[in-house]
Protein backbone atom coordinates (compact mmCIF):
# COMPACT_ATOMS: atom_id res chain seq x y z
CA UNK A 1 0.00 0.00 0.00
CA UNK A 2 1.63 3.34 -0.38
CA UNK A 3 1.69 5.71 2.23
CA UNK A 4 -0.68 8.99 0.98
CA UNK A 5 -3.52 5.47 0.81
CA UNK A 6 -2.51 4.68 4.95
CA UNK A 7 -3.05 8.88 5.45
CA UNK A 8 -6.42 9.08 4.02
CA UNK A 9 -7.90 5.77 5.25
CA UNK A 10 -6.65 6.92 8.71
CA UNK A 11 -8.74 10.13 8.05
CA UNK A 12 -11.89 8.40 6.93
CA UNK A 13 -11.44 6.08 9.99
CA UNK A 14 -11.47 8.99 12.63
CA UNK A 15 -14.41 10.75 10.64
CA UNK A 16 -16.20 7.19 11.23
CA UNK A 17 -15.25 7.02 14.89
CA UNK A 18 -16.88 9.73 15.30
CA UNK A 19 -20.07 9.64 13.39
CA UNK A 20 -20.36 5.97 15.51
CA UNK A 21 -20.31 8.06 18.29
CA UNK A 22 -23.23 10.25 17.41
CA UNK A 23 -24.91 7.11 16.23
CA UNK A 24 -25.44 5.39 19.69
CA UNK A 25 -25.36 8.77 21.68
CA UNK A 26 -28.24 9.89 19.49
CA UNK A 27 -29.58 7.43 16.96
CA UNK A 28 -32.77 9.68 16.20
CA UNK A 29 -30.20 12.53 14.95
CA UNK A 30 -28.02 10.36 12.93
CA UNK A 31 -31.47 8.54 10.97
CA UNK A 32 -32.04 11.99 10.59
CA UNK A 33 -28.81 13.25 8.89
CA UNK A 34 -27.46 9.22 7.69
CA UNK A 35 -27.41 10.63 4.46
CA UNK A 36 -24.45 12.96 5.84
CA UNK A 37 -22.36 10.11 7.20
CA UNK A 38 -20.00 7.48 5.76
CA UNK A 39 -21.89 4.43 7.04
CA UNK A 40 -18.84 2.66 4.92
CA UNK A 41 -17.60 -0.66 4.70
CA UNK A 42 -15.01 -0.93 7.60
CA UNK A 43 -11.30 -1.92 7.08
CA UNK A 44 -11.91 -5.45 7.63
CA UNK A 45 -14.20 -5.80 4.57
CA UNK A 46 -12.15 -3.27 2.56
CA UNK A 47 -8.75 -5.35 3.54
CA UNK A 48 -11.07 -8.43 2.52
CA UNK A 49 -12.31 -6.66 -1.13
CA UNK A 50 -8.92 -5.64 -1.98
CA UNK A 51 -7.30 -9.05 -1.23
CA UNK A 52 -10.03 -10.82 -3.54
CA UNK A 53 -9.12 -8.52 -6.52
CA UNK A 54 -5.74 -8.78 -6.77
CA UNK A 55 -5.53 -12.78 -5.68
CA UNK A 56 -8.06 -12.74 -8.68
CA UNK A 57 -5.87 -10.22 -10.73
CA UNK A 58 -9.63 -8.44 -11.58
CA UNK A 59 -8.92 -5.37 -13.76
CA UNK A 60 -12.53 -4.78 -14.66
CA UNK A 61 -14.35 -3.61 -11.34
CA UNK A 62 -17.52 -1.68 -10.76
CA UNK A 63 -18.72 0.06 -7.38
CA UNK A 64 -22.52 0.47 -7.52
CA UNK A 65 -22.44 3.25 -4.74
CA UNK A 66 -19.80 5.48 -4.05
CA UNK A 67 -21.38 7.56 -0.96
CA UNK A 68 -18.38 9.23 0.48
CA UNK A 69 -15.56 6.82 -1.42
CA UNK A 70 -14.26 4.93 1.89
CA UNK A 71 -14.94 1.39 -0.22
CA UNK A 72 -13.60 3.44 -3.39
CA UNK A 73 -9.79 3.83 -2.23
CA UNK A 74 -9.74 0.31 -1.22
CA UNK A 75 -10.85 -0.72 -4.86
CA UNK A 76 -8.88 2.00 -6.22
CA UNK A 77 -5.46 0.77 -4.34
CA UNK A 78 -6.39 -3.35 -5.58
CA UNK A 79 -6.99 -1.39 -9.34
CA UNK A 80 -3.43 -0.20 -8.84
CA UNK A 81 -2.24 -3.68 -8.15
CA UNK A 82 -3.76 -5.10 -10.83
CA UNK A 83 -3.32 -2.54 -13.71
CA UNK A 84 -6.97 -2.04 -14.13
CA UNK A 85 -9.99 0.82 -13.32
CA UNK A 86 -12.63 0.66 -10.91
CA UNK A 87 -16.24 1.94 -12.69
CA UNK A 88 -17.95 4.01 -9.49
CA UNK A 89 -21.17 5.04 -9.91
CA UNK A 90 -23.28 7.43 -7.25
CA UNK A 91 -26.62 9.78 -7.44
CA UNK A 92 -24.89 12.65 -5.85
CA UNK A 93 -22.34 14.93 -7.33
CA UNK A 94 -21.45 16.42 -3.91
CA UNK A 95 -19.74 12.78 -2.81
CA UNK A 96 -18.08 12.08 -5.90
CA UNK A 97 -16.24 15.33 -5.65
CA UNK A 98 -15.34 14.15 -2.27
CA UNK A 99 -14.45 11.16 -3.02
CA UNK A 100 -12.50 12.38 -5.65
CA UNK A 101 -10.59 14.52 -4.05
CA UNK A 102 -9.69 11.84 -1.11
CA UNK A 103 -8.38 9.67 -4.23
CA UNK A 104 -6.54 12.41 -5.56
CA UNK A 105 -4.78 13.14 -2.11
CA UNK A 106 -3.88 9.29 -2.10
CA UNK A 107 -2.66 9.32 -5.54
CA UNK A 108 -5.59 6.96 -6.79
CA UNK A 109 -7.50 8.96 -8.75
CA UNK A 110 -5.98 8.08 -11.60
CA UNK A 111 -7.77 4.10 -11.23
CA UNK A 112 -11.36 5.26 -11.18
CA UNK A 113 -14.13 6.66 -13.39
CA UNK A 114 -17.28 8.12 -11.95
CA UNK A 115 -20.66 7.69 -13.34
CA UNK A 116 -22.86 10.34 -11.88
CA UNK A 117 -26.56 9.18 -11.93
CA UNK A 118 -29.62 6.81 -10.88
CA UNK A 119 -27.68 3.13 -10.51
CA UNK A 120 -30.08 1.11 -12.36
CA UNK A 121 -30.13 3.37 -15.36
CA UNK A 122 -26.34 3.99 -15.75
CA UNK A 123 -26.02 0.10 -14.97
CA UNK A 124 -28.14 -0.30 -18.78
CA UNK A 125 -25.57 1.61 -20.43
CA UNK A 126 -21.94 -0.05 -18.87
CA UNK A 127 -20.64 -2.25 -21.49
CA UNK A 128 -19.12 -5.22 -19.40
CA UNK A 129 -17.59 -7.90 -18.74
CA UNK A 130 -16.71 -6.89 -15.25
CA UNK A 131 -14.41 -9.36 -12.71
CA UNK A 132 -15.32 -7.86 -9.90
CA UNK A 133 -18.48 -5.64 -8.66
CA UNK A 134 -19.41 -4.16 -5.25
CA UNK A 135 -23.06 -3.68 -4.67
CA UNK A 136 -23.56 -1.14 -1.59
CA UNK A 137 -26.21 1.17 -1.98
CA UNK A 138 -29.99 1.78 -1.28
CA UNK A 139 -30.93 -1.99 -0.14
CA UNK A 140 -33.94 -1.58 -2.51
CA UNK A 141 -31.74 -1.30 -5.29
CA UNK A 142 -30.04 -4.66 -4.99
CA UNK A 143 -31.97 -6.75 -6.88
CA UNK A 144 -32.63 -4.47 -10.40
CA UNK A 145 -29.05 -3.39 -10.13
CA UNK A 146 -28.23 -7.30 -9.75
CA UNK A 147 -30.73 -8.01 -12.80
CA UNK A 148 -28.65 -5.48 -14.65
CA UNK A 149 -25.18 -6.36 -14.03
CA UNK A 150 -25.56 -10.12 -13.75
CA UNK A 151 -25.36 -10.91 -17.48
CA UNK A 152 -21.91 -8.37 -17.61
CA UNK A 153 -20.46 -10.28 -15.41
CA UNK A 154 -17.22 -12.11 -16.38
CA UNK A 155 -16.71 -15.65 -16.28
CA UNK A 156 -14.99 -16.34 -12.66
CA UNK A 157 -16.43 -12.36 -11.96
CA UNK A 158 -17.94 -12.03 -8.21
CA UNK A 159 -20.22 -10.09 -6.64
CA UNK A 160 -20.09 -8.71 -3.15
CA UNK A 161 -22.81 -7.37 -1.56
CA UNK A 162 -22.31 -5.66 1.68
CA UNK A 163 -25.12 -5.41 4.77
CA UNK A 164 -26.77 -8.62 4.73
CA UNK A 165 -26.27 -8.61 8.76
CA UNK A 166 -26.28 -4.87 9.73
CA UNK A 167 -27.60 -2.92 10.43
CA UNK A 168 -31.24 -4.78 11.49
CA UNK A 169 -33.27 -2.36 9.27
CA UNK A 170 -31.64 -3.83 6.20
CA UNK A 171 -31.99 -7.12 6.72
CA UNK A 172 -35.37 -7.74 5.44
CA UNK A 173 -33.83 -6.26 2.56
CA UNK A 174 -31.03 -8.92 2.17
CA UNK A 175 -32.97 -11.96 2.73
CA UNK A 176 -35.23 -11.07 -0.14
CA UNK A 177 -31.48 -10.43 -2.55
CA UNK A 178 -30.14 -13.08 -0.58
CA UNK A 179 -32.75 -15.21 -2.12
CA UNK A 180 -32.70 -14.14 -5.51
CA UNK A 181 -29.09 -14.49 -6.30
CA UNK A 182 -29.26 -18.30 -5.04
CA UNK A 183 -32.01 -18.82 -7.83
CA UNK A 184 -29.28 -18.06 -10.68
CA UNK A 185 -27.67 -21.61 -11.84
CA UNK A 186 -24.68 -19.73 -12.49
CA UNK A 187 -23.58 -18.77 -9.31
CA UNK A 188 -21.68 -20.00 -6.49
CA UNK A 189 -22.65 -18.11 -3.53
CA UNK A 190 -22.05 -17.61 0.37
CA UNK A 191 -22.45 -15.44 3.44
CA UNK A 192 -19.51 -13.92 4.70
CA UNK A 193 -19.55 -13.05 8.43
CA UNK A 194 -17.71 -10.16 8.16
CA UNK A 195 -18.16 -6.29 8.88
CA UNK A 196 -21.85 -5.73 8.56
CA UNK A 197 -22.02 -9.32 6.65
CA UNK A 198 -20.93 -9.73 2.81
CA UNK A 199 -22.98 -11.82 0.10
CA UNK A 200 -20.20 -13.03 -2.13
CA UNK A 201 -21.52 -14.26 -5.07
CA UNK A 202 -18.63 -16.26 -8.02
CA UNK A 203 -19.52 -17.06 -12.09
CA UNK A 204 -18.78 -20.78 -11.92
CA UNK A 205 -18.97 -20.16 -15.67
CA UNK A 206 -15.56 -20.72 -17.22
Amino acid sequence: MLETFEAVLADYETRAVAETQLRIANFEEFDRRKDEFLISIGADTGRLLQMLIVGAKATRILEIGTSYGYSTLWLADAARVTGGKVHSLEIAPSKVEYARSQLARAGLDGFVEFHVGDAVSTLERLDGPFEFVLLDLWKDLYVPCFERVHPKLAAGGMIAADNMTFPPGAIPAAKIYRAHVRTKADLDSVLVPIGSGIELSRNRSE
